[in-house]
């Protein structure tokens, strides 16, 4: 069975990749409805976290904190989602998402219903504080191990 994350790190789209290390790659999610979101993928086909050694899943974690950290600094949402489900895409990754009092499905789940249509202005300046964000992950990423 194909899997979509092992496909994409094969051939990632242009400005797809933010960072990367021999274990992991920080993707931006091209979800115009929520500008910042963001992947924490394994580069290798692993299923679950438990798959990984302690120092392994460690790294996961460490990784995925200091994209919500740049999230919680540059965009400064109301909450930041972190999911790890693979139930579609058995491939250990995380998601980790800026959520808003004003966007489309809060305080539900972003695969719920839509509560209210985004402001395309909000969204737009959002989507503007994306360089930063980025540069802000880097920069925090920079002293993972």
């Amino acid at each position: 069975m194909a899997c979509d994350l092992c496909n994409l790190l094969e051939a990632p789209a242009e400005g797809v990749i933010i960072w990367s290390d021999e274990l992991l790659v920080v993707i931006n999610v091209d979800e115009p409805e929520y500008p910042g979101y963001t992947r924490v993928v394994w580069r290798e086909h692993v299923r679950e976290m438990t798959d990984l050694t302690l120092a392994q899943r460690q790294h996961v974690m460490a990784v995925v904190w200091a994209v919500e950290e740049a999230q919680r600094t540059v965009m400064a949402p109301h909450k930041i989602n972190l999911a790890s489900f693979g139930n579609m895409t058995p491939h250990v990754h995380w998601h980790v998402i800026p959520r808003y009092t004003d966007d489309a499905h809060f305080p539900q789940p972003t695969w719920a219903p839509v509560q209210r249509a985004a402001d395309p202005a909000v969204l737009a300046v959002r989507r503007a504080l994306l360089p930063a964000l980025h540069e802000a992950m880097i920069e925090r990423l920079q002293g993972i191990v």
